[in-house]
């Protein structure tokens, strides 16, 4: 291959690469309406089941699913109640020693400082 054979194919695939000044075809996957406006289904008035139904349907469902419900044990629930109280107590002391601390640091801060 000739030294003007390789520049003039480095030319072809540097023009290659510029687009030919025709947009692509769009593709389209059918997913969205061509046409603009609100495209929802409509509901009609014997869509289904009527509030009452529907409400006896979500109770029968609720009551089978609280059936699945793997429930504690009267031991366990008092064990974690116990466990959250003395937790509950501790920080709250904590936290009041805390706020004793800081408000006796600042009254005797601005009792320094002249205020």
């Amino acid at each position: 291959m000739s030294d003007d054979e390789v520049i003039e194919s480095e030319a072809v695939e540097e023009t290659s690469d510029v687009p030919s000044g025709v947009p692509p075809a769009r593709v389209t996957t059918g997913t969205r309406p061509s046409s603009g406006g609100d495209h929802r289904p409509k509901k009609t008035a014997a869509a289904g089941p009527g509030l009452f139904a529907r409400i006896q349907q979500f109770l029968h469902d609720t009551r089978a699913e609280m059936r699945r419900v793997s429930w504690p044990g009267a031991n366990l629930v008092k064990n974690t109640t116990l466990i959250t109280l003395v937790a509950v107590v501790f920080f709250a002391l904590y936290l009041f020693a805390v706020d004793r601390v800081w408000a006796y640091l600042i009254d005797h801060l601005r009792g320094w400082l002249g205020g």
